[in-house]
């Protein structure tokens, strides 16, 4: 956050530079006005462009077993181009690299699924699938695991079909 500031800091001075030398190669002909306008929209352009590169510069750098489930979109009144195109705001990636199975039990698949935030760190949590039944559940402190596959202590959540995380999770390739 602190490096998208002193980003947009340097636009806003950079635009009102360049502003300052075009009006001295105009000889003073530009509004004295111009320097500051030029700066507030290069800082504005630079902000918007910080939002919306967000989700494409951390999907590029996940690995390549990393897979995008899901994504958050965000829209709000005092931004009015983001009803227009919204930016996505955070997302859930499964990491298919984790996905494991038991032999007693392969419809149900346990992976490690991470969510990312715009603001916020990236927070990482075991999900189990069951393919078959559709349904998920988050492993907390608690969970017991049997040798016969048997999962203790969870508390499962029906879901639909198209479920990002169950379909993610449980598509094979």
């Amino acid at each position: 956050m602190f490096v998208e500031l002193i980003a947009t800091i340097v636009a806003g001075v950079a635009a009102a530079g360049l502003v300052m030398l075009l009006n001295r190669l105009l000889k003073g002909r530009l509004p004295r006005w111009f320097a500051p306008v030029a700066a507030g929209f290069a800082m504005l352009a630079t902000t918007i462009a910080n939002e919306y590169g967000w989700y494409p510069r951390v999907k590029d750098s996940l690995p390549k077993d990393v897979v995008v489930a899901q994504t958050v979109e965000n829209t709000a009144f005092y931004r009015p181009w983001t009803f227009v195109f919204p930016f996505v705001e955070r997302f859930v990636a499964i990491d298919m690299a984790s996905v494991r199975t038991h032999p007693a039990q392969p419809a149900v698949r346990l992976a490690e699924t991470y969510f990312f935030g715009r603001w916020s760190p990236v927070s990482k949590l075991p999900v189990v699938a069951d393919c078959v039944a559709l349904k998920r559940a988050a492993l907390m402190d608690g969970v017991s695991f049997e040798d016969d596959g048997a999962i203790n202590g969870i508390t499962w959540t029906q879901v639909a079909a198209e479920d990002p995380i169950v379909s993610t999770v449980c598509r094979t390739e």
